[in-house]
């Protein structure tokens, strides 16, 4: 056969595909929400996720015309249990996860029996805002004003309790990284709300926590409980007079948390684009980057490769705090 002939083939295909490509986009962009989409939340109301999920909701709700943008809290096992159930579901963009770090990039580390694969059974869309945490105590319980302070204080208990909000979330391994920057391990105490954590907090069951910035800033700004340090790079806008480890003289307590949108793995390509390109639309408005910000977490956005890589990467990083701790869930 003469190569011209094949070289007309060849470009008549190319051009076919180009042709497929475009209309698979132009029919997500038309098509597209068909019926109520489902944001899934893998975390009780009022937490990080939740709070993150309900902001991108409206804002995506808007930006579609109205469609009903709804999200659901399936709380149990760290948010295992809402990704697993979104691994499944009908890959078409109605079904959609708000996965924290712990359940793309954590969970790998510490499941034995993990009931999904981050790297097969999703899509990564956009992330959608990131946080620091703060270390709260109970300033009529624990006797210490800053992180020196703290660290004196826990070596004469010679143990203390650290609650967190789920066994394997990014609070619970943040705990082992304080206790071995101190040198004192604490006990982790895994709570299934954030109301229930900070009651124990309260009562005396626990001496700290680690939260959100969003979460932490009702309830020290009320004087209700004390940040003793941020996790954080730099300090909070949020809670500007909060200082971080980091500058109190402990830089390896540094760690941060994200939010991001996944999809099921066999969605099409140009459905994952779309609603990549929308979510950082509504991100990139001021309204929209002011009202995250309010809620005490850095709107962020990025393409899908982008938050591909940055589960990766994450993944290999907390990989080695988990074997430090060698935890392992059933």
């Amino acid at each position: 056969m003469p190569t011209t002939t094949l070289i007309h083939r060849g470009a008549r295909a190319l051009a076919a595909a180009l042709l497929l490509t475009s209309a698979g986009l132009a029919s997500a962009q038309t098509d597209y929400p068909a019926r109520p989409v489902k944001i899934v939340v893998g975390f009780g109301a009022g937490t990080g996720p939740d709070i993150v999920a309900r902001l991108l909701a409206q804002q995506l709700s808007s930006a579609w015309n109205g469609a009903a943008v709804i999200v659901e809290n399936k709380a149990a096992a760290g948010g295992t249990v809402a990704a697993a159930e979104v691994a499944r579901a009908t890959p078409d963009g109605h079904t959609l996860l708000l996965a924290a770090t712990g359940q793309l990039s954590i969970a790998p580390s510490t499941y034995r029996n993990l009931p999904y694969q981050p790297a097969k059974d999703f899509k990564p869309v956009s992330t959608v805002a990131e946080s620091e945490f703060v270390l709260l105590v109970n300033p009529q319980k624990v006797p210490a004003r800053n992180a020196a302070e703290f660290v004196r204080w826990s070596k004469e208990q010679k143990s203390f309790f650290m609650a967190t909000f789920g066994a394997g979330t990014a609070g619970h391994f943040g705990a082992f990284i304080l206790g071995d920057e101190i040198g004192v391990t604490p006990e982790p105490v895994h709570y299934r709300t954030t109301a229930d954590a900070f009651s124990g907090l309260f009562g005396g069951d626990v001496q700290g926590v680690f939260s959100s910035v969003g979460l932490a800033a009702p309830q020290v700004k009320a004087q209700k409980l004390l940040a003793i340090g941020s996790t954080g790079s730099a300090r909070s806008t949020t809670l500007p007079d909060v200082p971080t480890f980091k500058e109190q003289g402990f830089p390896k307590i540094g760690f941060t948390t994200w939010f991001g949108v996944v999809a099921p793995a066999g969605t099409p390509d140009a459905l994952v684009q779309k609603l990549s390109n929308d979510i950082r639309q509504v991100l990139s408005k001021p309204e929209t980057r002011t009202k995250v910000e309010n809620a005490g977490f850095q709107p962020t956005g990025s393409t899908t490769e982008a938050f591909r890589q940055l589960i990766e990467s994450d993944t290999r990083v907390w990989g080695k705090a988990v074997a430090a701790t060698g935890f392992k869930a059933d």
